[in-house]
Protein backbone atom coordinates (compact mmCIF):
# COMPACT_ATOMS: atom_id res chain seq x y z
CA UNK A 1 0.00 0.00 0.00
CA UNK A 2 2.65 2.73 0.85
CA UNK A 3 5.30 1.57 -2.11
CA UNK A 4 1.82 2.01 -3.93
CA UNK A 5 0.55 5.32 -2.44
CA UNK A 6 4.20 6.91 -3.25
CA UNK A 7 4.43 5.18 -6.85
CA UNK A 8 0.95 7.11 -7.57
CA UNK A 9 2.65 10.00 -6.69
CA UNK A 10 5.33 9.84 -8.84
CA UNK A 11 3.40 8.68 -11.53
CA UNK A 12 0.70 10.87 -11.54
CA UNK A 13 2.04 14.08 -9.93
CA UNK A 14 3.16 15.97 -13.12
CA UNK A 15 -0.21 15.00 -14.63
CA UNK A 16 -2.23 15.88 -11.76
CA UNK A 17 -0.67 19.15 -11.51
CA UNK A 18 -0.71 19.52 -15.37
CA UNK A 19 -4.63 18.59 -15.52
CA UNK A 20 -5.39 21.26 -12.47
CA UNK A 21 -3.12 24.02 -13.83
CA UNK A 22 -5.26 23.80 -16.92
CA UNK A 23 -9.04 23.95 -15.37
CA UNK A 24 -9.88 27.58 -14.93
CA UNK A 25 -12.39 27.86 -11.99
CA UNK A 26 -12.26 26.70 -8.81
CA UNK A 27 -15.44 23.95 -9.21
CA UNK A 28 -13.74 22.50 -12.56
CA UNK A 29 -10.53 22.02 -10.21
CA UNK A 30 -12.18 20.98 -7.06
CA UNK A 31 -13.85 18.66 -9.42
CA UNK A 32 -10.94 17.31 -10.77
CA UNK A 33 -9.20 16.94 -7.26
CA UNK A 34 -12.24 14.77 -5.60
CA UNK A 35 -11.35 12.17 -8.51
CA UNK A 36 -8.06 12.23 -8.19
CA UNK A 37 -8.19 11.64 -4.17
CA UNK A 38 -10.69 8.64 -5.08
CA UNK A 39 -8.48 7.46 -7.41
CA UNK A 40 -5.19 7.59 -5.18
CA UNK A 41 -7.01 5.63 -2.92
CA UNK A 42 -8.22 3.28 -4.92
CA UNK A 43 -4.57 2.62 -6.21
CA UNK A 44 -3.76 1.16 -2.77
CA UNK A 45 -7.31 0.06 -1.48
CA UNK A 46 -9.14 -1.00 -4.59
CA UNK A 47 -11.35 -3.50 -2.18
CA UNK A 48 -12.48 -0.17 0.13
CA UNK A 49 -13.05 2.35 -2.17
CA UNK A 50 -16.19 1.97 -1.69
CA UNK A 51 -16.54 2.49 2.14
CA UNK A 52 -14.70 5.90 2.15
CA UNK A 53 -17.44 6.98 -1.09
CA UNK A 54 -20.44 5.55 1.10
CA UNK A 55 -19.46 7.69 4.22
CA UNK A 56 -18.95 11.00 2.08
CA UNK A 57 -22.17 10.55 0.72
CA UNK A 58 -24.04 9.52 4.15
CA UNK A 59 -22.27 12.41 6.52
CA UNK A 60 -23.13 15.08 3.68
CA UNK A 61 -26.63 14.33 4.37
CA UNK A 62 -26.41 13.98 7.50
CA UNK A 63 -24.38 17.55 7.75
CA UNK A 64 -27.41 18.98 5.91
CA UNK A 65 -29.96 17.56 8.32
CA UNK A 66 -27.51 18.99 11.53
CA UNK A 67 -27.88 22.41 9.53
CA UNK A 68 -31.07 22.49 9.19
CA UNK A 69 -33.13 20.92 12.52
CA UNK A 70 -33.60 23.54 15.43
CA UNK A 71 -34.43 20.93 18.37
CA UNK A 72 -33.05 17.81 19.53
CA UNK A 73 -30.01 18.73 17.75
CA UNK A 74 -27.45 16.89 20.98
CA UNK A 75 -29.23 14.04 20.37
CA UNK A 76 -28.76 14.23 17.04
CA UNK A 77 -25.09 14.86 17.52
CA UNK A 78 -25.00 11.61 19.72
CA UNK A 79 -26.54 9.51 16.86
CA UNK A 80 -24.01 10.73 14.29
CA UNK A 81 -21.16 10.58 16.14
CA UNK A 82 -22.43 6.91 16.92
CA UNK A 83 -22.57 6.19 13.13
CA UNK A 84 -19.43 7.12 12.64
CA UNK A 85 -17.57 6.09 15.23
CA UNK A 86 -19.39 2.18 14.60
CA UNK A 87 -18.18 1.68 10.84
CA UNK A 88 -14.53 2.43 12.83
CA UNK A 89 -15.09 0.21 15.49
CA UNK A 90 -16.52 -2.66 13.01
CA UNK A 91 -13.45 -1.79 10.73
CA UNK A 92 -10.19 -1.43 13.53
CA UNK A 93 -11.13 -3.01 16.51
CA UNK A 94 -13.87 -5.85 16.04
CA UNK A 95 -11.38 -8.21 16.21
CA UNK A 96 -9.58 -6.97 19.71
CA UNK A 97 -13.46 -6.97 20.98
CA UNK A 98 -14.21 -10.22 20.24
CA UNK A 99 -10.98 -11.54 21.33
CA UNK A 100 -11.63 -9.33 24.82
CA UNK A 101 -15.33 -10.62 25.25
CA UNK A 102 -14.05 -14.26 24.56
CA UNK A 103 -11.32 -13.85 27.36
CA UNK A 104 -13.42 -12.46 29.63
CA UNK A 105 -16.89 -14.48 29.06
CA UNK A 106 -17.25 -18.55 27.99
CA UNK A 107 -19.00 -16.99 24.53
CA UNK A 108 -16.65 -18.60 22.25
CA UNK A 109 -17.49 -15.61 19.73
CA UNK A 110 -15.79 -15.92 16.16
CA UNK A 111 -13.00 -13.68 15.43
CA UNK A 112 -13.79 -11.59 12.47
CA UNK A 113 -11.14 -11.19 9.91
CA UNK A 114 -11.78 -7.76 8.85
CA UNK A 115 -9.55 -5.73 6.52
CA UNK A 116 -8.38 -2.47 7.95
CA UNK A 117 -9.39 0.48 5.45
CA UNK A 118 -6.12 3.07 5.19
CA UNK A 119 -6.82 6.05 6.91
CA UNK A 120 -10.09 4.91 8.84
CA UNK A 121 -9.38 6.71 11.71
CA UNK A 122 -7.92 10.21 9.87
CA UNK A 123 -11.30 10.73 7.81
CA UNK A 124 -13.54 9.27 10.13
CA UNK A 125 -12.33 12.00 12.72
CA UNK A 126 -12.61 14.85 10.23
CA UNK A 127 -16.23 13.95 9.39
CA UNK A 128 -16.77 14.01 13.26
CA UNK A 129 -14.60 17.61 13.97
CA UNK A 130 -17.21 18.64 10.76
CA UNK A 131 -20.56 17.31 12.19
CA UNK A 132 -19.46 18.32 15.73
CA UNK A 133 -18.26 22.24 14.57
CA UNK A 134 -22.05 22.14 12.94
CA UNK A 135 -23.86 21.38 15.87
CA UNK A 136 -21.85 24.32 17.92
CA UNK A 137 -22.10 26.59 14.88
CA UNK A 138 -18.84 27.59 13.91
CA UNK A 139 -19.32 25.94 10.41
CA UNK A 140 -22.02 26.29 8.18
CA UNK A 141 -23.41 23.03 6.92
CA UNK A 142 -21.90 22.59 3.47
CA UNK A 143 -24.52 22.15 0.81
CA UNK A 144 -22.35 21.57 -2.39
CA UNK A 145 -21.42 17.59 -1.90
CA UNK A 146 -17.95 17.98 -4.24
CA UNK A 147 -16.77 20.50 -1.78
CA UNK A 148 -17.59 18.66 1.03
CA UNK A 149 -16.19 14.97 -0.83
CA UNK A 150 -12.83 17.20 -1.37
CA UNK A 151 -12.65 18.02 2.03
CA UNK A 152 -13.08 14.47 3.43
CA UNK A 153 -10.69 12.72 0.33
CA UNK A 154 -8.12 15.21 -0.38
CA UNK A 155 -5.42 13.05 -1.65
CA UNK A 156 -2.70 14.98 -0.01
CA UNK A 157 -4.03 14.37 3.87
CA UNK A 158 -6.31 11.39 3.20
CA UNK A 159 -3.76 8.38 4.35
CA UNK A 160 -2.44 9.64 7.51
CA UNK A 161 -3.65 13.23 8.39
CA UNK A 162 -3.07 16.26 9.26
CA UNK A 163 -6.34 16.23 10.27
CA UNK A 164 -7.69 19.71 9.39
CA UNK A 165 -10.70 20.83 10.26
CA UNK A 166 -13.32 21.92 7.63
CA UNK A 167 -13.55 25.41 9.16
CA UNK A 168 -9.44 26.00 7.92
CA UNK A 169 -10.32 24.14 4.42
CA UNK A 170 -13.93 25.87 3.73
CA UNK A 171 -12.58 29.15 2.69
CA UNK A 172 -9.67 27.21 0.39
CA UNK A 173 -12.53 24.82 -0.98
CA UNK A 174 -14.76 28.35 -2.24
CA UNK A 175 -11.52 30.08 -3.47
CA UNK A 176 -7.51 29.51 -2.56
CA UNK A 177 -4.04 31.19 -3.87
CA UNK A 178 -2.26 29.99 -6.34
CA UNK A 179 1.12 31.43 -7.24
CA UNK A 180 4.87 30.36 -7.80
CA UNK A 181 6.11 31.22 -4.25
CA UNK A 182 3.41 28.50 -2.89
CA UNK A 183 4.32 26.33 -5.37
CA UNK A 184 7.77 26.48 -4.96
CA UNK A 185 7.45 25.92 -0.98
CA UNK A 186 5.68 22.91 -1.61
CA UNK A 187 8.08 21.25 -3.52
CA UNK A 188 10.80 22.42 -1.21
CA UNK A 189 8.61 21.02 1.41
CA UNK A 190 7.37 17.50 -0.13
CA UNK A 191 11.04 16.52 -1.30
CA UNK A 192 12.48 17.21 2.48
CA UNK A 193 8.76 14.99 3.86
CA UNK A 194 10.48 12.74 1.41
CA UNK A 195 14.01 12.69 1.98
CA UNK A 196 12.87 12.23 6.02
CA UNK A 197 11.00 9.31 5.05
CA UNK A 198 12.94 7.79 2.29
CA UNK A 199 16.67 7.96 3.36
CA UNK A 200 16.34 8.40 7.36
CA UNK A 201 13.04 6.74 8.38
CA UNK A 202 13.18 3.61 6.01
CA UNK A 203 16.97 2.90 7.00
CA UNK A 204 16.01 3.66 10.95
CA UNK A 205 13.76 0.89 10.50
CA UNK A 206 16.23 -1.54 9.27
CA UNK A 207 18.12 -0.61 13.12
CA UNK A 208 15.38 -1.01 14.85
CA UNK A 209 13.93 -4.01 13.26
CA UNK A 210 17.29 -6.11 13.73
CA UNK A 211 16.71 -5.77 17.54
CA UNK A 212 13.04 -5.36 18.13
CA UNK A 213 12.72 -8.81 15.95
CA UNK A 214 14.59 -11.03 18.07
CA UNK A 215 11.47 -12.50 20.25
CA UNK A 216 14.29 -14.76 21.80
CA UNK A 217 15.49 -11.46 23.25
CA UNK A 218 19.21 -12.62 22.84
CA UNK A 219 20.39 -9.24 22.78
CA UNK A 220 22.30 -6.90 25.12
CA UNK A 221 21.74 -3.62 26.69
CA UNK A 222 23.76 -1.69 24.21
CA UNK A 223 21.70 -3.44 21.45
CA UNK A 224 18.57 -2.55 22.95
CA UNK A 225 19.20 1.29 23.51
CA UNK A 226 20.26 1.65 19.97
CA UNK A 227 17.34 0.00 19.07
CA UNK A 228 14.94 1.92 20.75
CA UNK A 229 16.81 5.01 19.92
CA UNK A 230 16.62 4.34 16.05
CA UNK A 231 12.61 3.92 16.63
CA UNK A 232 12.06 6.74 18.41
CA UNK A 233 13.58 9.04 15.45
CA UNK A 234 12.21 6.35 13.04
CA UNK A 235 8.32 7.06 13.57
CA UNK A 236 8.93 10.91 14.39
CA UNK A 237 11.42 11.25 11.27
CA UNK A 238 8.14 8.69 9.15
CA UNK A 239 5.52 10.88 10.72
CA UNK A 240 6.43 14.21 10.34
CA UNK A 241 7.99 13.07 6.65
CA UNK A 242 4.35 12.24 5.89
CA UNK A 243 2.75 14.99 7.28
CA UNK A 244 5.91 17.70 5.57
CA UNK A 245 4.94 16.03 2.03
CA UNK A 246 0.79 16.36 2.66
CA UNK A 247 2.00 20.35 3.21
CA UNK A 248 4.18 20.31 0.60
CA UNK A 249 1.29 18.53 -1.78
CA UNK A 250 -1.31 20.93 -0.81
CA UNK A 251 0.88 24.00 -1.12
CA UNK A 252 1.04 22.92 -4.61
CA UNK A 253 -2.91 22.59 -5.41
CA UNK A 254 -3.34 25.78 -3.27
CA UNK A 255 -3.80 24.78 -0.13
CA UNK A 256 -2.43 25.54 3.04
CA UNK A 257 -2.60 23.71 6.27
CA UNK A 258 -1.39 24.04 9.55
CA UNK A 259 1.69 22.34 11.28
CA UNK A 260 1.63 18.77 12.93
CA UNK A 261 4.85 18.50 14.69
CA UNK A 262 7.15 21.26 16.18
CA UNK A 263 10.35 19.44 16.94
CA UNK A 264 8.81 17.49 19.84
CA UNK A 265 12.10 16.19 20.68
CA UNK A 266 13.39 19.33 21.87
CA UNK A 267 10.72 19.67 24.72
CA UNK A 268 11.52 19.99 28.37
CA UNK A 269 8.09 18.21 29.96
CA UNK A 270 5.85 15.62 28.79
CA UNK A 271 3.48 17.82 28.31
CA UNK A 272 5.22 19.88 26.22
CA UNK A 273 5.90 17.10 24.03
CA UNK A 274 2.20 16.55 23.09
CA UNK A 275 1.55 20.13 22.59
CA UNK A 276 4.41 19.48 19.61
CA UNK A 277 3.82 15.90 18.46
CA UNK A 278 0.82 14.65 16.12
CA UNK A 279 -0.74 18.21 16.83
CA UNK A 280 -3.56 17.49 15.06
CA UNK A 281 -4.71 15.19 16.78
CA UNK A 282 -3.65 16.52 19.83
CA UNK A 283 -6.29 19.21 19.53
CA UNK A 284 -9.13 16.70 18.31
CA UNK A 285 -9.01 15.42 21.62
CA UNK A 286 -8.93 18.38 23.12
CA UNK A 287 -11.85 20.31 21.63
CA UNK A 288 -14.06 17.31 21.27
CA UNK A 289 -13.42 15.03 23.97
CA UNK A 290 -11.37 16.70 27.33
CA UNK A 291 -13.47 20.46 27.14
CA UNK A 292 -16.45 18.87 26.49
CA UNK A 293 -16.27 16.52 29.59
CA UNK A 294 -15.16 19.24 31.62
CA UNK A 295 -11.69 19.42 30.84
CA UNK A 296 -9.73 20.86 33.88
CA UNK A 297 -12.10 23.40 35.40
CA UNK A 298 -14.20 20.66 36.79
CA UNK A 299 -14.30 21.88 40.98
CA UNK A 300 -13.98 17.78 41.73
CA UNK A 301 -10.10 17.62 41.59
CA UNK A 302 -10.72 14.05 40.54
CA UNK A 303 -13.40 14.59 37.87
CA UNK A 304 -9.94 16.54 36.23
CA UNK A 305 -8.05 13.76 36.07
CA UNK A 306 -10.85 11.56 34.97
CA UNK A 307 -11.27 13.44 31.94
CA UNK A 308 -7.53 13.75 31.65
CA UNK A 309 -6.85 9.81 31.43
CA UNK A 310 -10.06 9.06 29.22
CA UNK A 311 -8.76 11.42 26.96
CA UNK A 312 -5.17 9.57 27.14
CA UNK A 313 -6.93 5.85 27.23
CA UNK A 314 -8.56 6.90 23.66
CA UNK A 315 -5.89 8.36 22.21
CA UNK A 316 -3.67 4.70 23.07
CA UNK A 317 -6.43 3.09 21.32
CA UNK A 318 -7.03 5.51 18.41
CA UNK A 319 -3.91 4.46 17.59
CA UNK A 320 -4.34 0.64 17.47
CA UNK A 321 -6.53 -2.17 18.96
CA UNK A 322 -3.88 -3.52 21.19
CA UNK A 323 -3.76 -3.43 25.18
CA UNK A 324 -0.09 -2.17 24.19
CA UNK A 325 -0.80 1.05 22.92
CA UNK A 326 -3.73 1.72 25.44
CA UNK A 327 -0.92 1.43 27.67
CA UNK A 328 0.95 3.31 25.89
CA UNK A 329 -1.35 6.56 26.32
CA UNK A 330 -1.88 5.67 29.79
CA UNK A 331 1.74 5.91 30.31
CA UNK A 332 1.92 9.20 28.65
CA UNK A 333 -1.67 10.63 30.63
CA UNK A 334 -0.28 9.45 33.87
CA UNK A 335 3.11 11.76 33.59
CA UNK A 336 1.07 14.74 32.33
CA UNK A 337 -0.75 14.23 35.68
CA UNK A 338 2.34 13.94 37.86
CA UNK A 339 4.13 17.13 35.99
CA UNK A 340 0.47 18.65 36.96
CA UNK A 341 0.07 17.86 40.59
CA UNK A 342 4.02 18.47 41.47
CA UNK A 343 6.70 17.22 38.88
CA UNK A 344 6.63 20.61 36.65
CA UNK A 345 7.26 22.82 39.75
CA UNK A 346 10.28 20.69 40.33
CA UNK A 347 11.19 20.37 36.66
CA UNK A 348 10.95 24.32 36.75
CA UNK A 349 13.40 24.80 38.98
CA UNK A 350 15.88 22.61 37.56
CA UNK A 351 18.42 22.82 34.94
CA UNK A 352 17.36 23.09 31.34
CA UNK A 353 19.55 19.95 30.15
CA UNK A 354 17.89 17.81 33.50
CA UNK A 355 14.39 19.01 31.95
CA UNK A 356 15.03 17.98 28.59
CA UNK A 357 16.52 14.61 29.50
CA UNK A 358 13.89 13.96 31.80
CA UNK A 359 11.80 14.14 28.61
CA UNK A 360 13.81 12.28 26.63
CA UNK A 361 14.10 8.95 28.63
CA UNK A 362 10.48 8.91 29.38
CA UNK A 363 9.20 9.42 25.87
CA UNK A 364 12.11 7.29 24.74
CA UNK A 365 10.51 4.39 27.27
CA UNK A 366 7.12 5.13 26.28
CA UNK A 367 7.79 3.95 22.80
CA UNK A 368 8.64 0.33 23.68
CA UNK A 369 5.03 -0.38 24.18
CA UNK A 370 4.21 0.78 21.11
CA UNK A 371 6.97 -0.88 19.19
CA UNK A 372 6.62 -4.43 20.72
CA UNK A 373 3.92 -6.84 19.62
CA UNK A 374 2.50 -7.63 23.19
CA UNK A 375 3.38 -6.95 26.87
CA UNK A 376 5.27 -9.99 27.15
CA UNK A 377 8.00 -8.58 24.63
CA UNK A 378 7.52 -5.29 26.52
CA UNK A 379 8.88 -6.63 29.59
CA UNK A 380 11.40 -8.57 28.11
CA UNK A 381 12.59 -5.57 26.03
CA UNK A 382 12.85 -3.20 29.78
CA UNK A 383 14.54 -6.08 31.07
CA UNK A 384 17.33 -5.82 28.53
CA UNK A 385 17.45 -1.92 28.58
CA UNK A 386 18.00 -2.43 32.38
CA UNK A 387 21.01 -4.60 32.38
CA UNK A 388 19.52 -7.67 32.60
CA UNK A 389 21.31 -9.40 30.08
CA UNK A 390 20.84 -12.61 28.14
CA UNK A 391 22.83 -15.61 28.33
CA UNK A 392 23.88 -15.93 24.92
CA UNK A 393 24.08 -12.12 22.98
CA UNK A 394 23.75 -12.48 19.09
CA UNK A 395 24.30 -8.99 18.37
CA UNK A 396 26.86 -6.65 17.96
CA UNK A 397 26.53 -3.46 19.24
CA UNK A 398 29.61 -1.63 17.98
CA UNK A 399 29.12 -2.89 14.87
CA UNK A 400 25.51 -1.73 14.46
CA UNK A 401 26.76 1.53 15.48
CA UNK A 402 29.73 1.63 13.42
CA UNK A 403 27.71 0.95 10.28
CA UNK A 404 24.44 2.90 11.57
CA UNK A 405 26.77 6.08 13.22
CA UNK A 406 26.24 8.67 10.30
CA UNK A 407 22.65 7.89 9.94
CA UNK A 408 21.77 8.21 13.72
CA UNK A 409 23.51 11.22 13.93
CA UNK A 410 21.99 12.78 10.89
CA UNK A 411 18.61 11.92 12.01
CA UNK A 412 19.38 13.44 15.47
CA UNK A 413 20.00 16.60 13.90
CA UNK A 414 16.87 16.29 12.17
CA UNK A 415 14.71 15.60 14.64
CA UNK A 416 15.89 19.51 16.25
CA UNK A 417 15.76 22.53 14.35
CA UNK A 418 19.53 23.01 13.63
CA UNK A 419 18.85 21.81 10.15
CA UNK A 420 16.11 24.58 9.50
CA UNK A 421 18.34 26.99 11.57
CA UNK A 422 21.34 26.65 9.59
CA UNK A 423 19.42 26.66 5.94
CA UNK A 424 18.21 30.10 7.70
CA UNK A 425 21.70 31.74 7.84
CA UNK A 426 22.60 30.08 4.46
CA UNK A 427 19.57 31.69 2.95
CA UNK A 428 21.18 35.26 3.92
CA UNK A 429 23.94 34.49 0.95
CA UNK A 430 23.60 35.49 -2.87
CA UNK A 431 24.08 31.96 -3.60
CA UNK A 432 21.70 30.33 -1.49
CA UNK A 433 19.03 29.78 -4.07
CA UNK A 434 21.24 28.06 -6.21
CA UNK A 435 22.68 26.35 -3.25
CA UNK A 436 18.95 25.05 -2.45
CA UNK A 437 17.91 23.90 -5.30
CA UNK A 438 21.36 21.65 -6.31
CA UNK A 439 20.42 19.85 -2.78
CA UNK A 440 16.89 19.30 -3.26
CA UNK A 441 17.69 17.81 -6.24
CA UNK A 442 19.91 15.21 -5.11
CA UNK A 443 18.23 15.02 -2.08
CA UNK A 444 15.11 13.70 -4.74
CA UNK A 445 17.38 11.89 -6.97
CA UNK A 446 18.58 9.90 -3.70
CA UNK A 447 15.00 9.32 -2.71
CA UNK A 448 14.42 7.62 -6.38
CA UNK A 449 17.21 5.52 -5.59
CA UNK A 450 16.42 3.91 -2.33
CA UNK A 451 13.06 3.64 -3.91
CA UNK A 452 14.15 1.86 -6.85
CA UNK A 453 16.53 -0.41 -5.07
CA UNK A 454 13.95 -1.39 -1.86
CA UNK A 455 10.44 -2.68 -1.30
CA UNK A 456 11.39 -1.69 2.55
CA UNK A 457 9.06 1.53 2.81
CA UNK A 458 6.59 0.94 5.71
CA UNK A 459 4.39 4.28 6.65
CA UNK A 460 3.91 3.57 10.46
CA UNK A 461 0.55 5.68 10.66
CA UNK A 462 -1.11 4.47 7.37
CA UNK A 463 -2.43 1.65 9.55
CA UNK A 464 -4.13 3.83 12.04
Amino acid sequence: MVFSSLTFIFAFLPILLSGYYIMQDIKSKNIFLFIAGIFFYAWGEPACVWLILFSIAVNYWLGLIMGRITSGKKLYLAAVIAFNLAILIFFKYSAFLAANINAILPLHLPIPKVPLPIGISFFTFKIISYLADIYRGTAAAEKNFIRFALYVSLFSQLMAGPIARYSAIAPQLLGREHSLALFKSGIERFITGLAKKIILANNLALVADSVFNIKSGAFGTWSAWIGIISYSMQIYLDFSGYSDMAIGLGQMFGFTVDENFNYPYISKSVGEFWRRWHISLGSFFRDYVYIPLGGSRCKNILKNYRNLFIVWFLTGLWHGASWTFICWGLYFGFFIAVERVFLSKLLAKSPALLQHLYLLLVTVLGWVFFRAGNFAESLLFFKRLAGMGPSRDITNPMLLLHDNGLLLIVSALACTPFLKGSAAQLSKHRLYPVFNSVVLLLLYAACIMYMSNSSYNPFIYFKF
